[in-house]
């Protein structure tokens, strides 16, 4: 091969070289890919998920849990991992207003539900949740891990049952640990969001 015949120059090559490796980095080789050829039966990586409120487009692996994609592709922190196998509830959401934990969910079965984590539950001028407010003012929190899962818990309890009885209360929140112990401290927060505590 003559040397006039050769067009590629070695800045070119190293380009080459970089963008490819850019877009393997980046997923785009695999979209423009499974674009075209998806196998049957293949999950939709990039996905819209509606969380508080909001439609979020996200890239997500078929295995992933919802509890990972809040916390690390969407900064909703205020979802805990804990046991990470749905026995502890620090990562309790609603979807479609019912209690959820989201460790135990994969994020691709939440697509055409309404997801709503601690963070959504702020009014938009910084007030806090009747439940959060209820929740301070029993200083139900100890060390505080547990909390967004136990707030989460009582905004469903509160919203199908609006005047529970402790044991009610209790009851639909026995899915939550606290390591603390402050079981009755979040009851007691129950009862007052109810309205049942001064």
């Amino acid at each position: 091969m003559e040397h006039s015949q050769v067009n590629i120059t070695r800045r070119r090559f190293i380009k080459g070289v970089i963008y490819s490796a850019a877009a393997a980095g980046s997923g785009t080789g695999w979209y423009l890919a499974s674009a075209q050829s998806r196998p049957a039966g293949a999950v939709e990586r990039l996905i819209t998920i509606n969380v508080n409120g909001r439609d979020r487009r996200v890239d997500v692996l078929p295995q992933e849990t919802l509890a990972h994609t809040l916390r690390y592709k969407l900064g909703l922190t205020g979802t805990k991992l804990g046991c990470n196998r749905g026995e502890c509830g620090a990562c309790t959401v609603l979807i479609n207003d019912v209690s959820q934990y989201a460790c135990s969910l994969l994020t691709h079965t939440v697509k055409g539900r309404n997801v709503l984590t601690v963070e959504g539950l702020r009014a938009e001028d910084g007030t806090l949740h009747p439940v959060q407010a209820a929740f301070i003012e029993e200083l139900s929190p100890a060390c505080g891990f547990c909390t967004a899962g136990q707030v989460m818990s009582t905004v469903a309890l509160l919203k199908q049952n609006p005047k529970p009885t402790r044991e009610e209360a209790r009851h639909a929140l026995s899915g939550n640990l606290c390591r603390c112990g402050a079981y009755d401290h979040y009851l007691n927060g129950v009862m007052r969001a109810s309205g049942q505590l001064s």
